[in-house]
């Protein structure tokens, strides 16, 4: 069975960005124990807030200082993080590394 191929306009760029059209929400599985929810909400904020960081041209963990990252949550509309998820963003940021 052939691989079905995409392809994109010759002339100017994309019209619709890749990321402007979000995907489905999903509902969590239910029946976890509290804790795992509260652990996948901050992976899912530590994240944004790595990609906001990294937008805005933040890109080693030494520039991220936690007022840095609180100040991109307030600039991205997220609830200010607490001092583990800003480790957490310090750590997504120096991974590559």
């Amino acid at each position: 069975m052939a691989a079905a191929v995409l392809s994109l306009p010759k002339s100017g760029p994309t019209q619709v960005p890749l990321f402007a059209t979000p995907l489905p929400k999903k509902p969590l599985p239910a029946g976890l124990p509290r804790e795992w929810y509260v652990a996948h909400n901050r992976r899912l904020k530590t994240m944004r807030l790595v990609i906001a960081l990294l937008d805005s041209g933040v890109y080693e963990p030494a520039q991220a200082g936690n007022r840095k990252i609180r100040d991109t949550a307030e600039l991205i509309g997220v609830h200010p993080p607490s001092d583990l998820t800003c480790r957490m963003v310090r750590a997504l940021l120096g991974y590559g590394r």
